[in-house]
């Protein structure tokens, strides 16, 4: 029985070896180890890829959605919308603050936020709104940019996991006030530990954002305000420095196996597959199809041998830590609906053809048993 690996970074690691045992063992010659030259370097290049005039490095995708928040000025009483179907961090950075996450239901077809349901829930607390570009795909940029100019709020792209990806011919990092960044190693781009970046047009953002990530401080041990410590180590940023010019070719790769598990799918009735949108390109940071029965179906796949991921199967409404702002299960059907039927199957840029092959006629094996013959139906958001 063949085993496929959800994502295998051995053979990326394999393919760059020599350029990245060179990279680490330049900076440990240096002995320069935190904010140093490898950092500042990657920033410059970042916000170049970016498309935007400044980058600011941190420890994770995580403090670089904290970070944005505070340069946002979001703090107590305030409230800031983000989507109910998307990884934890979006939301509990907003409650590190102070503030109430406020959330709102996902298209089903793109699993980002439902702009048609945003109007009502501004209120008079509102202070900003985080858009998820999720799995790899933008969300509805532009309606979501006019929705935050008409309500004065501050818009963050949560572009963790659509790095190169595109909206309208424009990187999707580009876009809003804030975008967030994550070098988590399963990222498309991926550090060897963790990481993230922060980049915006606004200068004064970014100078706010330099003395946030360093204890408030612009000079060493003096602190004008309260910040953290959150920097981007020398070695981190030297690993991500060597793998960035290949970034591009990297999602292409990605593109050309989604296809074929377009192919290698299209006629399994029960699967839903991953669509992409006009005018926007997909990274497939993750290929997430809809399946009935998914957990049945994930745990037959096993033992197939077939490793596979469900993102995310709790929306963020209903996890344990937000049972005190009173949703209840129902309230956002889409979300609720997708983390029920949602399945990652594994996708990275040296997946071998003949590997996306057997994970088809492993899925078409499993979805040829009267049990689960089931169709998954879409309610589509007008």
């Amino acid at each position: 029985m063949q085993k496929i690996q959800m994502l295998n970074l051995e053979r990326q690691y394999a393919s760059l070896r020599e350029e990245i045992d060179k990279a680490i063992e330049n900076v440990l010659e240096k002995q320069h180890f935190i904010l140093g030259p490898e950092v500042a370097a990657l920033e410059s290049e970042v916000a170049s890829y970016c498309q935007v005039g400044h980058a600011v490095g941190v420890a994770s995708g995580t403090d670089a959605l904290l970070l944005a928040l505070k340069a946002a000025g979001v703090g107590p009483g305030d409230e800031v919308i983000v989507p109910a179907f998307t990884f934890v961090a979006t939301a509990d950075t907003v409650s590190l603050l102070g503030a109430t996450p406020v959330f709102a239901d996902i298209d089903p077809v793109t699993y980002t936020m439902d702009v048609n349901g945003l109007e009502a829930l501004v209120g008079p607390a509102t202070k900003a709104i985080i858009a998820v570009h999720l799995y790899g795909q933008a969300a509805d940029i532009f309606a979501i940019a006019k929705f935050a100019r008409a309500h004065n709020l501050v818009f963050i792209g949560d572009t963790a996991q659509a790095l190169g990806a595109k909206y309208a011919g424009d990187a999707v990092c580009s876009f809003g006030d804030f975008g967030c960044l994550s070098f988590f190693p399963s990222k498309n781009l991926g550090a060897y530990g963790d990481g993230g970046m922060i980049v915006t047009k606004n200068a004064e953002h970014a100078a706010y954002l330099r003395m946030a990530r360093a204890h408030g401080s612009a000079k060493k041990y003096k602190s004008e305000f309260l910040g953290w410590n959150s920097r981007l180590d020398e070695i981190q940023a030297a690993i991500l420095r060597v793998k960035l010019p290949h970034l591009n070719q990297w999602n292409e790769q990605r593109r050309e196996r989604a296809a074929l598990y377009h192919q290698v799918l299209r006629d399994i009735d029960e699967v839903v597959l991953p669509e992409t949108v006009e005018g926007r390109t997909h990274v497939f940071h993750q290929y997430t199809i809809r399946v009935p029965n998914r957990d049945a179906v994930q745990a037959e796949l096993r033992q197939l041998g077939v490793e596979t991921a469900v993102h995310y199967p709790i929306p963020l409404h209903l996890q344990p830590m937000y049972e005190h702002l009173g949703y209840k299960k129902g309230r956002l059907p889409e979300a609720e609906k997708a983390a029920g039927e949602v399945l990652s199957l594994p996708i990275y840029p040296h997946l071998l053809p003949e590997e996306i092959h057997y994970v088809g006629d492993a899925l078409k094996q499993i979805m040829a048993k009267p049990e689960m013959r089931t169709k998954v139906i879409l309610a589509q958001v007008s």
